[in-house]
């Protein structure tokens, strides 16, 4: 089965709770789960949470909802995933993160097309490696034998947090993939870290979502065409600063 699994906390240390800010009365965790469903190719979509009372509004926000979640290790990520995928009988996972609100289905089911073509080639399938698409439209498929691997074999607590970045800069043990968009889009910024990104999805929404609750990658660039001061709000952020940050403090 393949099982989408949203990997989210509350405790963002540059935007505190983000997952639980609002668009229209509704909190940014059920537009991204909404978007995921979206996928025709995900048989399930899953929450999985960190075990601590700090995520509580995430669990109850699940409980409420119907939406099925999983509630287990804040810090040691690869174990979370590995308990939710036997939890909930994944075969292969697709990961996408709790800052990636405007996750676009149809490039989920591109990098999982990508990965059940060439599964006999690689362990862990991404559009991240080499970054072609905004920032934000994160994808990462990793069949359920290599997060067994690595969930036995990987140690250092560092990288059993940071495991997806584990499996890249580890090529001796793991055969990645890359998948690219036809242009290069890495440029742009459309995650959720600061109160300028929030500002920016929220304007996204504003403009796109009553006309299609499943709008896509190309309805957004079509509307940044159009209003290119948007793309001005949260410019200034660099990608992937949480990853970064995390490495040089390792080095320390």
């Amino acid at each position: 089965m393949i099982l989408g699994v949203i990997q989210v906390r509350m405790g963002s240390t540059r935007l505190p709770g983000k997952a639980m800010k609002e668009i229209e009365g509704k909190p940014l965790l059920w537009y991204l789960y909404e978007r995921v469903t979206f996928s025709k190719l995900i048989r399930k979509t899953v929450i999985a949470t960190g075990n601590n009372e700090l995520n509580l509004p995430i669990i109850h926000f699940a409980q409420q909802n119907k939406i099925e979640y999983f509630a287990g290790s804040e810090q040691d990520v690869i174990d979370r995933i590995y308990q939710t995928a036997k939890k909930f009988g994944g075969k292969i996972i697709v990961r996408i993160t709790g800052d990636c609100v405007l996750a676009d289905p149809e490039v989920i089911d591109q990098v999982i097309k990508f990965y059940l073509d060439n599964q006999d080639k690689y362990d862990y399938v991404s559009n991240t490696i080499k970054p072609t698409y905004p920032d934000g439209l994160d994808v990462e498929v990793v069949p359920f034998t290599t997060i067994e691997k690595a969930w036995n074999e990987v140690k250092d607590a560092f990288w059993r947090e940071w495991i997806f970045g584990y499996f890249v800069e580890h090529p001796e043990l793991y055969r990645t993939g890359n998948v690219e968009n036809r242009k290069d889009l890495s440029h742009l910024r459309w995650t959720v870290d600061y109160e300028e990104d929030l500002i920016f999805i929220r304007e996204i929404f504003k403009n796109l979502y009553n006309q299609k609750r499943s709008f896509l990658m190309k309805d957004i660039l079509e509307l940044l065409e159009k209003e290119p001061w948007l793309i001005e709000i949260n410019k200034k952020y660099l990608r992937n600063i949480a990853y970064s940050q995390a490495k040089k403090e390792q080095r320390k």
